[in-house]
């Protein structure tokens, strides 16, 4: 399932159109093994580790650039050995199926 995800593309994402509700946002969560949702159901989020800083930081600089070319783009936090990746569509204050395609795309490339 996550194939389908890693293969579609974000679409421009404009307020006004509603977030996905705690429903929806399980079934496409499912398909990204190892992100959580928050209590609020309003950003999915996911914690890397790795040996040391340089590789996190590597690792951050591939999202940063996967997000670009997605147009869609996540928060950020980078510290020695880690990089948490929380993910949400401002414009909708929610969640949005970019998310998930740009978590799966994180995934696939990780």
């Amino acid at each position: 399932m996550t194939e389908d995800l890693v293969q579609k593309k974000c679409v421009a994402c404009e307020g006004g159109m509603p977030p996905l509700n705690e429903v929806e946002a399980r079934v496409l969560l499912a398909q990204v093994p190892g992100w959580e949702l928050s209590a609020d159901a309003k950003n999915i989020a996911r914690r890397y580790t790795f040996p040391n800083f340089a590789q996190a930081l590597a690792f951050a600089n591939r999202v940063g650039a996967l997000a670009e070319a997605e147009g869609h783009h996540p928060d950020l936090s980078l510290g020695w050995g880690y990089v948490l990746v929380t993910l949400t569509t401002h414009a909708i204050g929610g969640l949005s199926e970019n998310d998930f395609i740009v978590a799966a795309k994180i995934d696939a490339n990780e």
